[in-house]
């Protein structure tokens, strides 16, 4: 198994969730090894929270879980993206996506 690059410093790499179906990025988060040998093994995704400094297992909670369809690895071996079928909104506000704020050029944010 191909392992990813974790930072030297923070033992973290970045996760991108995407839908498997729609490719609507959903959401990023990071992954320690641990977490990332954990969503690997139990095709369900399993991050580490920076701010709470623990594992958490999204949807364990909300019931709204992600069932790993493909993790994606680029070229540096430094970044993932994780193919998902999402049971659920993926964002805590409820919303299907983190994303679904939209920066426009006249400076005001869209929803």
């Amino acid at each position: 198994m191909i392992y990813p690059k974790f930072d030297n410093e923070t033992g973290l790499v970045p996760a991108i969730i995407s839908d498997v179906h729609t490719h609507e990025v959903l959401m990023l988060a990071y992954m320690n090894k641990e977490a990332f040998e954990k969503t690997v093994e139990t095709k369900q995704t399993w991050f580490w929270s920076r701010s709470r400094q623990e594992y958490w297992h999204k949807g364990e909670t909300s019931g709204n879980t992600q069932s790993v369809v493909e993790i994606k690895i680029d070229c540096d071996l430094d970044t993932l993206v994780v193919m998902v079928e999402k049971k659920g909104p993926a964002c805590h506000t409820g919303h299907e996506s983190c994303f679904f704020r939209t920066i426009n050029s006249t400076d005001e944010t869209v929803y």
